[in-house]
Parts: C-alpha cells; structure tokens; sequence
C-alpha cells in the first residue's frame, strides 16, 4: 500500500546469465513477476534468434495439445483448470513430456480409428440384417413379385409392370438391396421408372430403427429397398443409379435358405463386434482419463518453457557467448528478491558459477508500478483508464476512494436505492472466492465483479447522503421529531375558522413563537416532504451545496500538485504556478463560498426577506459596480470585491510568464548550446495553453459541479413519480382489493426500481462521477503520460 499515493522507485538494471543456468534463472523469475525485460535484438527477425528450435518445440507440442483437448471435447469430457502451479520442465522433463503426449495422441488417434472402423462395420452389419429381414416380407412368395406390400409407384394410373411382360416372368429374376437417405428416395424411385420402365418391381420400407449417418453423425431413418428386375444390363443400370445417389448395396440371396443363413451369420458377426467395440470403447476411456490427468499440468508447463525461451530470445550473448545479459526494469525495493532468485536459479540449474543483477545509469523515463489490492485495484482501474501516471508522479486513486463514491452519493442520494446497491455489492464481496463467480463469461457481469467494493462503497455513501437528504424510496422518514410545530402556529397566529376553509395551503411562519425549535439534528425535517416549496427548498440546498463541494474538491486537486513540485524539485512552480493558481481560484471562487456561508450564518428567520442575491453580488464584482437595490452583506464589501478580482487578474500574467522566464533565465545562466534556443519557445507556448486552459476551466468546471444539483433533484424526482405512479394506487385508489392487486404491483414497482433507478440512473451518475474526476479534479495536478510496468510473470496478478 505504500506505493498507492506515488509510484515506486524503478530501475535500469543488467542481469548477467551463465548459459548453462539462463533457464532456471528465468524460470525462477518468471514464478515471482519482478522484472520487466527489455528486446536487445529488435532487429533480429524470429526465424533467426537463438532459441528458435525450443520454441518451435514448445509451439508443436501445443499442436499436440490442442488435438488432444478436442479429442476430449468430442468425447463429451470437461477439461478442468491446473489444480496446482507446475514448474517449468527441465530439458530432461520436456521430452518426456513431449514423449508422453506424443504416445497418447498416437494411442487416441489409433484407438479413434479402430472404433470408427468398428462403429462403420457393425452399423454396415446390422444395416445388412434389417435388409435381409425387411426383404424377406417381398421375396418370399412369388405373388409379392406382382403386388408387393409396400410397392410405390410414381403414377397410380398407370402399372410398374406392362401386361406384355408377363410372358417373361418364367425367366430368372435378380435382386438389388440396400439402404437409402430418406431425402433422396423420390428422386431415387423417380429415376429408376424412367431409366428401367417395366423390367423391375421396387419396394421400399422405413428401417425399424434410426442410426447414425457416418457422414454427418445425425440419427437417421433409412430407408430399406428391394429392387427385382430381369436382365442383366437392367441390373447394371440400378447398381449405376445406386452408385449415383450413395446407396449402400448389399448382396441379396436368391433363396430362402441362403438368406436365412446370411441372417444367422449377421448375428454371430454383430455380437463378435459389439463386444470388440465395448473393449475398444473402454480403452478408449482408459487412455482419455490419462489425458485428463497429465494434460493440465503439461499445457501450464509448456507455456512457461515457451515463454522462459522467447525471454531468452530478447537477451544478448557476450563476445566468449557463455554468458547470457539481459536488461530489465526493475522495482529498487526488489532488488534483492531478484539477486535471490538468480541465486536459486544457479542453485537448481547445478552450474557452479552464480548469476547477479548490476544497476545502470539511463536518462529514459522509467515505467509506472503501482501495487494494488483487490480493494484498491478497481479505483486505480478508473484513474489508469483516464492515463497512467507518470513516473513517481502523485496517485489520484487513494483521494478517489472517499471522494468518488461521496461524488456519486450526492447524484444518488437514497436510502432504499443505496441500501440495495450495498446488499449486492456485500454478496459480491462475500462469495469473490466461488470459481462460478469469477470465471464468468459474461463481460457485464465480469465488469460488476470486478467492481464490488467500488460498488460497496458506493452503496454505503448513498445510504449517508439518503439519509441527509431524508428520502427512502423517496418518502421521508421520521427518525427525529420534527422542528416545526403547527399547534404553536395555530395557538399563536390569526388562523380563525374562515381563514382555514378558504385556505388549502397553510404557511409556518418561523418568527411565531413555538413555531420553529431549531436545527433538525441531522438531515432535512421530514415536515419538508409535505411542503409545497419543497422543491424550492431543494433547489437552494443542492446547488449552493454543489458550488461549494466542486470548489474544494478542485482547491484539493491544486494543493496535490505540492507534491509533485516538491517531489521533482521543481521549486520555481510553488511560486510561479501554485501559488497564482491558488489565488486566482480562492480570489475568485473561495470568495463565493465564503459569501454562501456568510450569508447563512448572518441573516435568519427574522431578517431572511431582506436578504441580498448572492449571485447578483458576484456579477456585480467582476463588472467593479454596486447594485443599490441589493444590499450589502457586510461594510467594504465593494473595496473587497475590487481587491479580490484585481488579485486574481494579477495572477495571470504571473502564471503565463514566470516559469517561461524563469527557464529562459537559467539556461543563459548554464550558458546553454545553441540547439536548446527553441526551448524557451515551446515552454511558453505549453505555459501559454495551461494558462488559458486553468482559467476558463475554472469557471466551466464550477458550473460543472453543478451536475450534482441536477442529477439529485432528477433522481428524487423520478423516484416519486414511480411511487405515485406505481405505489400509491396500489394503496389509494383500488379500495378493499388493493391488499390482492398490491402483489403484482409491488413487483411492477419493484422491476422500475432495479432497472431505471439503480441500473439506469446508477449507470448515469457513475459517469458523471467519472467526469468530475478525470476533467475536473485531476487536470489540476495529474498528467498522466506514463506507461505500465509490465513484469515477466506466471501468475495473471502479480502485484495483487
């Protein structure tokens, strides 16, 4: 956590690698994710490096993988996670990886072809028999020949067999059997009409049971045919028309007795096969069983050996090349993690020359590392999205842990919607270790996950500001006793009778006696919610409250970029940049916030009508004029407001010229080289847009925070049309009913709830909240112009 509000220290650093320990010595690194190696041979393609066999290796044993994770895949058979974190395999260990997986492909490939084979011939067989035993209904007795059961014909008018053929029936008769795809039986039949017109008698029946088409795997109803015919070239055109439209022939039988011992034959065959199969068929589950045992942990260690040697790639060999050098960014803190590691390497490698790690100087900006939890790794995920920090530059993610889900609170003020937020976001927290929630493959979901204790918080901040503002489900709740008192209003004021029928709306007049008994103890008096100008009322507040909260949220935002200066050194911007950035937004700005708070500290109840406009006020400052029919809050106020604005107007030039100056002044001071003239041109000119920018933004990002005040009226105000809308006839205006017709439309209330308020507007004020911070908070002090460290490392998170 030390690193949160800066990024560590990092370094440029050598490490010197015996040959014969280089792999174990990145292994070792790769299993801690310290280092960040940098391409010594970027101009080196990867066909030419030296380890490009090893990883040709590692690339072709994935291959084998992969086949052998389909096999698994079409065998029905779930491929779970690495229960453990394997080690990188040593060279003696790769090859028998490599062996072993090679023999069970092989094994998987062979036995997959022998239960194909086996699978083909004994659906052949049985497709066989039920030819045989289906043919039998048309073959047995010659009269079937003439009218056989299931015969079908293309015309019903006209007979398969012309009477002058029936001389020839005496002549021998032949057969052609088999099996054809149902979708292809009318143009089968319709053909062999045209093609053998009256020299063939075809049956065709359905098969009794559905098998699998070898071609596709789908479950099919063949269709069963038995073609008798007279002539030899008739016999050749059906076995062509067969051929022609994948017929699967078999040999047919003349006689009865043939037949009936084929059909025996069948079943000798089928059962020798089906016990063949149910052998082949529980090695095959043996040798998958070995491959759901080994191939987890040999996928893990092959990509670490894969990537231990495309790291080696990026190293250099010296002039004796007996020594690997490879050059890291490294975290200072580290170093001594990193020397053991190397120390361990050398250790299990058994070389007995010991690697190190040296430091070495560089100019170039350093990457960023900042370590994060899994409670403070989704609000640096929202400050990383707006831009990395630069090198040891301030961390805006710790401020943003309080302020940004205060910021969304403001938007989002209710107590129910919170409360419902924070449930969820809790279960989320509670349950984080269940693999169904984090291997989800929903991305929102994954996004929510990701999420929950910015979400948790968020929730908790929303229920605080729900009950300052004293809305649950947008009704108020009476957790005090109200400040107001109507008995003293009536007791003490002109309220007759007839003032009372002919007035619907009664006003509380707070300078009555007894009427008003101060400060509501926390929050706003739930008497507000039943008033007419509760709107009105709401109004004031939040947006005086918005000015005030955007106002101090940027002055903070300023006050971080002390500590860059300080940090860096850069003395001159305290005086040249801060400090007229300070004055120009306090002399401005601050003064509007001291003129709220004074204005509600000094006039009360008894005075509030004569109260001055606080914005005319502020107008009237930048025009130097009074207005007289808008009195003053305090005596000088005018002289005041003239110094101020005249203040902030100084600053300005103070802040677009110094630093500029300043430069220029020291580099004729360092006697500087003729090529950093043009220096001093592009400083100002930066200066010169920062300036603009500072200035006008102050004034756009005050009117900014407005947001605030408009997101939580919209939100509030939406929140009690879906209860009058929704809830309130269930309790007005369906008379006795309502208690039966309330369950339906509590649910309907409950579903407007869940989708408009929490997920829509929640939606909706997390991205204003967003806004705020990225253009309005950290534009003060944060560039945000680093990159990522990026370590070499096995696990997915190292610095969590």
């Amino acid at each position: 956590m030390g690193s949160l509000f800066r990024s560590e220290e990092v370094c440029l650093a050598q490490l010197f690698l015996q040959s014969a320990s280089a792999y174990s010595c990145v292994s070792e690194l790769g299993e801690r994710g310290l280092l960040e190696f940098r391409d010594l041979n970027p101009k080196v393609s990867a066909f030419q490096r030296r380890f490009v066999g090893e990883v040709r290796r590692c690339e072709e044993m994935e291959k084998t993988f992969t086949f052998l994770q389909q096999e698994l895949r079409d065998a029905g058979r779930v491929l779970a996670p690495c229960p453990d974190n394997p080690r990188a395999p040593l060279a003696r260990e790769a090859l028998r990886v490599q062996e072993q997986s090679e023999q069970l492909a092989q094994e998987l490939r062979e036995v997959s072809r022998n239960r194909a084979s086996l699978r083909g011939r004994l659906q052949d067989l049985r497709q066989y028999l039920h030819v045989l035993r289906e043919g039998r209904r048309f073959t047995s007795l010659p009269a079937s020949l003439g009218s056989p059961p299931r015969s079908r014909a293309l015309s019903e008018r006209e007979p398969l067999l012309d009477p002058s053929l029936h001389q020839h029936l005496d002549r021998k008769i032949n057969f052609v059997a088999g099996v054809i795809h149902p979708w292809r039986v009318s143009a089968f039949e319709r053909l062999l009409w045209r093609a053998c017109r009256g020299y063939l008698v075809a049956s065709f029946v359905e098969m009794p049971e559905p098998m699998e088409d070898p071609a596709t795997g789908e479950s099919i109803t063949w269709v069963i045919f038995v073609i008798s015919y007279w002539g030899e070239q008739i016999g050749q055109k059906i076995r062509k028309i067969s051929d022609c439209f994948h017929c699967h022939v078999y040999p047919y039988p003349e006689s009865e007795a043939t037949r009936e011992d084929t059909m025996s034959g069948l079943h000798s065959q089928i059962q020798d096969l089906s016990v063949v199969l149910e052998e082949t068929e529980q090695y095959l589950a043996q040798v998958l069983d070995k491959v759901v045992l080994a191939l987890p942990t040999w996928r893990v260690q092959v990509q670490k050996m894969k990537a231990i040697y495309l790291i080696l790639n990026q190293c250099s060999f010296d002039v004796t090349e007996k020594c690997l050098i490879a050059e890291v960014w490294c975290p200072v803190r580290d170093l001594t993690q990193v020397q053991d590691a190397l120390r361990q390497g050398s250790y299990k490698s058994g070389s007995s020359v010991e690697c190190f790690v040296q430091r070495i100087p560089t100019s170039e900006s350093p990457p960023t590392l900042i370590r994060t939890n899994k409670f403070t790794a989704g609000f640096q995920s929202i400050v990383d999205a707006y831009g990395v920090a630069s090198y040891q530059e301030v961390n805006p993610a710790p401020y943003a842990i309080i302020t940004f889900p205060f910021i969304f609170a403001i938007m989002f003020g209710d107590v129910g919607h919170g409360l419902l937020m924070f449930l969820f976001a809790l279960w989320m927290v509670i349950y984080e270790d269940r693999p169904s929630l984090r291997q989800a493959s929903n991305e929102i979901w994954l996004t929510f996950f990701e999420g929950r204790y910015l979400i948790l918080l968020m929730g908790a901040f929303s229920i605080y500001t729900g009950f300052i503002y004293n809305e649950c489900f947008s009704k108020a709740t009476v957790i005090f006793p109200s400040a107001w008192s109507v008995a003293a209003m009536a007791n003490h004021s002109s309220w007759s009778s007839d003032y009372l029928a002919t007035h619907p709306f009664l006003t509380l007049d707070p300078n009555v006696t007894g009427v008003f008994q101060g400060p509501y103890p926390f929050g706003i008096d739930p008497i507000w919610s039943l008033a007419t100008n509760h709107l009105n009322f709401l109004n004031s507040f939040k947006m005086k409250m918005s000015v005030v909260l955007g106002i101090v949220h940027m002055g903070f935002g300023v006050v971080l970029g002390i500590f860059n200066h300080v940090h860096f050194r850069q003395w001159h911007r305290l005086v040249l940049e801060f400090l007229p950035e300070m004055i120009f937004l306090l002399a401005l700005f601050g003064y509007l916030v001291f003129l709220i708070f004074f204005k509600w500290i000094k006039f009360t109840a008894a005075n509030s009508l004569v109260a001055p406009s606080i914005l005319i006020h502020f107008i009237d400052m930048f025009l130097f004029t009074s207005n007289v029919d808008n009195l003053p809050l305090y005596q000088g106020q005018v002289p005041v407001q003239t110094a101020l604005v005249v203040l902030a107007l100084a600053s300005v030039p103070v802040l677009l010229l110094g630093t500029p100056l300043h430069l220029w002044r020291r580099q004729r001071s360092l006697r500087s080289s003729p090529a950093t003239h043009s220096d001093p041109a592009e400083i100002f000119m930066h200066q010169a847009i920062h300036t603009i920018e500072y200035c006008l933004g102050c004034v756009s990002n005050t009117a900014s925070y407005l947001r605030l005040w408009a997101l939580s009226l919209a939100h509030a105000q939406l929140s009690e049309v879906l209860w009058t809308m929704v809830m309130r006839n269930g309790f007005v205006r369906l008379s006795y009913v309502g208690g039966v017709v309330l369950v339906p439309v509590f649910a309907a209330f409950a579903v407007l709830t869940v989708a408009i308020l929490l997920v829509m507007e929640g939606l909706s004020a997390f991205l204003h909240a967003l806004r705020l911070h990225w253009v309005e908070f950290q534009n003060k002090f944060y560039v945000g112009a680093g990159y990522k460290l990026c370590p070499f490392t096995f696990t997915p998170d190292p610095w969590e």
